[in-house]
């Protein structure tokens, strides 16, 4: 960890949530009634979907919808050694979320927060990659619930004379992005790992999800008001022809998948999730989900498992997809 900003401690923030704001997560990442644990309040095992906490950075404390961009410009804190970056042409680059404790069903009557760190800042030329870190704790006892990490791709603002970052994509001939989306991508400063499908074997489990002109607008009820995902108008200017759905739409709803087929539907069985952005998805499309169990195992417990997701008849989306987990079945699906 080094150059511009790494290691900066962001201001602590506050975050809360309510049962009705863990019913609506669920619902919109495609949770079914064989999960009602997920999906009713009066279950018995009534638990978080454990991917939830990738969304409070963005819903703070709110109950009602807020101002995107205003929210992000306030926000946003200056970064030593680094140009003020606009959070209105911003696309996620990777997202990798770890599991400690599970969350409680709301926070009421407890005070959460996040802390956040920069990683990392990278200037790419025609853009820059900012990785940062947010644990999410209990501020009371200090305990740690969640930590992710990512990378937030701040398209058109690089040139500042920064590190460069250099792209670990492995070269590839099956779904190309095309030129005009390949600054979409994720490329890192520190080298990274690559988690590549097991060669020549067929997939554990399969699952197809298919997305409706509306989905977008539901899930941005979860706190995540961007105007890209909701109005063509940021995407045309962005180059993408239009709305395009949030990357963590595509993210949640594949970790509910990898958890329904290959986990029981049981929170307690999923370690850690990550996965990179490949290229967008557009409302409409159906997203085809592909796991690979590897057989390699943290210790006896957590076993390795790889997944792609691709849209139907294009593009792969989500790459570089890796998760730690009891594996307890394996299936297709389609809803």
């Amino acid at each position: 960890m080094s150059g511009p900003g790494a290691g900066h401690q962001y201001t602590p923030y506050q975050v809360s949530w309510l049962k009705r704001d863990v019913l609506l997560f669920a619902n919109s990442i495609g949770c079914t009634v064989d999960e009602l644990h997920f999906l009713y309040e009066l279950h018995p095992d009534f638990a978080v979907f454990p991917s939830y906490a990738i969304i409070l950075p963005f819903k703070h404390t709110n109950t009602e919808v807020i101002d995107f961009y205003a929210a992000q410009s306030s926000a946003r804190e200056s970064i030593p050694g680094a140009p003020k970056l606009d959070s209105k042409r911003v696309v996620d680059g990777e997202r990798h979320i770890e599991f400690f404790k599970p969350l409680p069903t709301t926070s009421e009557g407890r005070t959460f927060e996040v802390r956040g760190k920069v990683v990392g800042l990278y200037d790419k030329g025609k853009a820059t990659v900012l990785e940062t870190q947010n644990d999410l704790v209990d501020a009371k006892t200090g305990e740690l619930y969640v930590r992710a990490t990512g990378s937030g791709f701040f398209v058109g603002q690089g040139g500042w004379g920064g590190p460069k970052v250099r792209s670990h994509h492995p070269p590839t001939t099956h779904n190309p992005i095309p030129t005009m989306l390949t600054r979409h991508t994720f490329p890192q400063g520190p080298k990274a790992e690559s988690y590549p499908p097991p060669p020549n074997k067929t997939p554990d489990a399969t699952y197809e999800h298919p997305i409706t002109p509306e989905s977008a607008h539901l899930y941005r009820l979860n706190g995540d008001y961007n105007p890209l995902h909701a109005t063509p108008e940021p995407g045309m200017a962005m180059g993408f022809g239009g709305a395009i759905m949030h990357g963590l739409y595509s993210w949640n709803t594949t970790c509910h998948a990898l958890l329904k087929l290959l986990g029981g539907s049981d929170p307690a069985n999923l370690r850690d999730y990550q996965a990179r952005f490949a290229s967008p998805v557009k409302p409409g499309d159906t997203l085809v989900m592909r796991f690979w169990r590897t057989g390699e195992r943290d210790g006896e417990r957590w076993e390795e498992v790889r997944f792609v997701t691709e849209v139907k008849g294009g593009k792969v989306c989500l790459s570089n997809g890796r998760a730690r987990m009891r594996v307890v079945g394996g299936r297709e699906s389609k809803l």
